[in-house]
């Protein structure tokens, strides 16, 4: 397993752009899919992006594509989430995941085997 910790968040005005980090520890990064979870209070954790892997491309939910975009870094062992024209509904916990799913099963969280700690990202009106 790899071991996992996130950085970046913080509080931004709506429109505004963070960028969040993911920092792995471990072996064999590039052998892991690593993708993107957000969680809001009283809500359950939701797929947001997953980065290239094993061939497939970056994938997105339908509420961040065109303004997210997530990148990894294997020699660097880090993924990236660059979050763009914010707005009050991305408010949540965000939370990176490292797993070895079949490409079908990307975007369910339970698959994953490692997670960060997560990064609260509050969007202020």
């Amino acid at each position: 397993q790899v071991q996992l910790s996130e950085s970046g968040g913080g509080l931004v005005q709506a429109g505004g752009s963070l960028r969040l980090s993911c920092a792995a520890s471990g072996q064999a990064f590039s052998d892991y899919a690593m993708t993107w979870f957000r969680q809001s209070p009283g809500k359950e954790r939701e797929f947001v992006a997953t980065s290239k892997w094993r061939g497939r491309p970056p994938y997105y939910a339908d509420s961040v594509r065109g303004r997210f975009t997530v990148s990894r870094d294997n020699a660097e062992k880090t993924v990236y989430l660059q979050m763009n024209s914010l707005n009050s509904e991305d408010t949540a916990v965000y939370y990176c995941a490292a797993g070895r799913p079949v490409l079908s099963a990307l975007r369910t969280a339970s698959v994953y085997t490692s997670w960060g700690q997560g990064t609260q990202v509050t969007v202020s009106s």
